[in-house]
């Protein structure tokens, strides 16, 4: 579950994901919106959708070879048209210190980072995010809530149903 942030204003939004394209083109449309410095968390179970959203991003943002899940390399950086991308999957990580090692904040400054189990990042997850919480349904889809905060809270807006 997201942490909680001092901003006060988050957009929030629900959008029922039923199959693998849709997700796919939620993550689409909201590449265009990333920029240098943005953190986007991606939260939820295993097998929630998180690497498959992850993909969808990144090949919106052209990414034409093959698109791993970071599992064990805890980070895979990409060099896109819409500028720097890592992807990060903290699952392994213990704790809050151990983020120094996989050299998170050099990404964030870098360009934008997608983030996989951004809990692990405790304290040192940016205030201004864009969380997106992927959940499976009983009907065998996925249902995401986006929350915008800080900047992310205007942008989120424009490409909400």
């Amino acid at each position: 579950m997201p942490s909680p942030v001092p901003d006060s204003d988050p957009f929030r939004v629900t959008i029922a994901l039923p199959d693998l394209d849709r997700t796919l083109r939620l993550a689409a449309r909201l590449a265009p919106l990333g920029r240098a410095g943005d953190c986007v968390a991606l939260w939820g179970d295993l097998g929630a959708g998180k690497t498959e959203f992850a993909r969808g991003w990144l090949r919106a943002a052209g990414v034409t070879e093959e698109v791993p899940s970071p599992t064990f390399a805890l980070v895979q950086p990409y060099e896109t048209a819409l500028g720097p991308i890592s992807h990060f999957d903290l699952y392994r990580l213990e704790g809050p210190g151990d983020v120094d090692e996989v050299g998170f904040e050099a990404a964030l400054d870098e360009g934008l980072v997608l983030v996989e189990w951004p809990d692990r990042l405790g304290h040192r997850l940016p205030a201004e995010r864009l969380d997106i919480e992927l959940t499976l349904d009983p009907a065998g889809g996925r249902q995401a809530v986006l929350t915008g905060h800080g900047g992310w809270a205007a942008r989120l807006a424009t490409v909400a149903p």
